[in-house]
């Protein structure tokens, strides 16, 4: 994107830790349930969880943090497994029978996920033996968790063309404040240029055309590998480069003048070496709250479901075979309910139309039923 670019020492960012938690599938790493990322929480602990797949008999726990699924033994301490987010293809509970004589009907996490073009299947089953752990969503934090990451990308992933823009402003995202808007921006990824804004955050930064607002590029700092000012053909530029999970793209942008880009360079840098400290992935989680609704939606739907005497009353079927006789007060003429008084009214022979047809009501003539508006209407003031 950019050519003839020379380095300007002394104007380059440290690299940030890269992000791959997410992103990978990763079996017996040393240590790995203690050696969270920055940023990385555990939201939730299921315990009493075996491996089926591959070391079944092994008592250990699943992990939910807000970036995997870490599951580790606690029988031996070498076994674990660390499964990202984003590489979880599909995921669903069952029913399965433990290795047991009594063939206990257990409950079990599947999962599918693809990793370098491999595909890998989970099954994470309740050995805990009880009964009551049967019929409750143990695994329903996973499943909470797993719909909120693939909610909040954009704290994460870059995102080019992205419906993040509106009217000119920003659309923000929970948790981001705006630190500063910069106007004259020149993205310098085409030979001619395309001017637009910046707009900095505590997350991101995000560039758009002032001429087409959705020609945008959303960047959070997550995502930047290194910040630095280069000389291009074009002067002093500021140059990005996206980590590989980020794309691996150059990102050069022309700020005027070279005092204003120094500035830009100076508050860019410091915010992401404030968010590399402790990053904000987007994730909001209370495993305690999510229990307390799961309880009171069950018990809501178990109390709807009693069936109670005083939510009835008891009809008198006499009553609903009687004639409603105030009905026939609100029919209007040729309906097939009559007031007894007005009786039938015999069909006429019509010569015009040669069959027989109900008499026409005074004040009608036989041209006024082809007619479909009315020739004379009155005016009620």
């Amino acid at each position: 994107m950019l050519k003839s670019l020379a380095p300007i020492e002394g104007n380059q960012q440290p690299l940030l830790q890269l992000l791959w938690e997410d992103k990978e599938v990763k079996f017996d790493v040393p240590q790995l349930h203690k050696n969270l990322r920055s940023g990385e929480r555990v939201l939730d602990y299921i315990y009493h969880i075996e491996d089926s797949k591959g070391n079944p008999g092994d008592t250990g726990r699943l992990m939910v943090t807000n970036l995997r699924i870490i599951w580790h033994s606690l029988v031996h301490k070498k076994y674990n497994l660390s499964i990202g987010y984003a590489r979880i293809g599909n995921t669903n509970t069952r029913v399965v029978h433990m290795h047991s004589k009594a063939r206990i009907a257990s409950q079990a996490l599947y999962i599918l996920a693809v990793s370098n073009e491999t595909r890998f299947e989970f099954l994470f089953t309740d050995v805990s033996g009880e009964t009551s752990r049967r019929d409750q969503p143990i695994f329903a934090s996973v499943f909470d968790v797993y719909h909120l990451y693939q909610r909040t990308y954009l704290y994460r992933d870059l995102k080019l063309r992205g419906a993040i823009v509106q009217a000119g402003q920003l659309v923000i995202l929970p948790d981001e404040q705006v630190f500063s808007h910069v106007q004259g921006v020149w993205n310098l990824s085409s030979d001619q240029g395309n001017l637009g804004s910046f707009v900095v955050t505590n997350i991101r930064l995000v560039w758009f055309a002032d001429a087409n607002e959705t020609f945008n590029i959303s960047l959070p700092y997550l995502q930047i590998e290194s910040l630095r000012v280069r000389e291009s053909k074009y002067g002093p530029a500021l140059v990005i480069q996206t980590a590989e999970t980020g794309g691996g793209y150059v990102l050069g942008f022309r700020v005027d003048p070279a005092e204003r880009l120094n500035e830009l360079f100076k508050e860019l840098s410091s915010l992401h070496t404030i968010y590399g400290e402790q990053p904000n992935f987007g994730i909001q989680y209370n495993a305690n709250d999510a229990r307390r609704r799961l309880e009171a939606a069950a018990e809501e739907a178990a109390q709807a479901s009693q069936f109670k005497v005083d939510n009835f009353e008891e009809l008198d079927e006499r009553q609903e075979r009687e004639i409603n006789t105030k009905l026939n007060s609100y029919l209007a003429e040729g309906c097939l309910g009559k007031v007894p008084s007005q009786g039938e009214r015999a069909p006429v022979y019509c010569k015009e139309l040669g069959f027989a047809m109900e008499p026409i009501r005074d004040g009608y003539k036989l041209q006024d039923l082809w007619n479909v508006m009315p020739t004379k209407m009155e005016t009620m003031e």
